[in-house]
């Protein structure tokens, strides 16, 4: 069950925001680069949001 990158996001808002959408989707993420871009800022590292890839459909519809 490999991840895959549904999108990438340059700030803990919107990264939030879509991996509530999926929440309320019923679909599991994962958040990552999440503390490096708080660290280091999110202008240089964005935040990526991933699912399984058997579920990167469905999170597309759900985020559209």
């Amino acid at each position: 069950m490999p991840l895959v990158e549904l999108g990438a996001y340059w700030n803990s808002f919107e990264a939030g925001l879509v991996q509530s959408k999926l929440e309320d989707a019923g679909i599991d993420s994962v958040l990552f680069d999440f503390d490096a871009a708080n660290v280091w800022g999110s202008l240089m590292i964005p935040i990526r949001v991933m699912v399984l890839d058997e579920d990167e459909a469905k999170a597309r519809t759900a985020i559209a």
